[in-house]
């Protein structure tokens, strides 16, 4: 069996690196996916759900240099449920309110825009392996298939 998880989203915070005890880097940081509608009365609707994304070795190395809060990335891992619950992590906000996390171990990111989702920042567009992507990369999009 086999899952794969794609996200788009942004940087909830910078990202935090340690080691483990075997010397391997790790690199952590929370990821707000972002989807808005429009509700049959007319009013909007949104919904934010978290992920806190973990990158290993020389992946982590690169998401730790080059992210940062706001920063809008491509991931794509595998999902790790939480080892009491078998889903989500799951908490009581400051509001009393219920809220949940998915824990998704990285395979590949990409650095999409600067800080906020614009352009710049500081590094280039692209892939944590080095290589260039725009957003319709990202997005399994060629040239062509642009709509503008």
């Amino acid at each position: 069996m086999y899952q794969k998880v794609s996200i788009i989203g942004n940087l909830g915070g910078d990202p935090e690196m340690r080691y483990m005890p075997d010397g391997t880097p790790v690199t952590s940081f929370s990821v707000a996916t972002n989807r808005r509608w429009t509700n049959k009365d007319g009013s909007p609707g949104e919904e934010t759900v978290w992920f806190r994304v973990s990158a290993w070795f020389k992946l982590a190395e690169i998401c730790n240099q080059y992210l940062s809060k706001g920063r809008q990335v491509y991931v794509e891992g595998k999902l790790t449920p939480d080892k009491t619950t078998g889903g989500p992590r799951v908490w009581t906000g400051n509001d009393g309110q219920p809220r949940a996390s998915f824990d998704l171990r990285a395979n590949e990111v990409k650095f999409l825009g600067g800080a906020g989702g614009g352009g710049g920042g500081g590094a280039p567009a692209g892939a944590a392996s080095g290589t260039a992507a725009s957003p319709q990369q990202a997005a399994g999009m060629t040239e062509d298939e642009i709509p503008f």
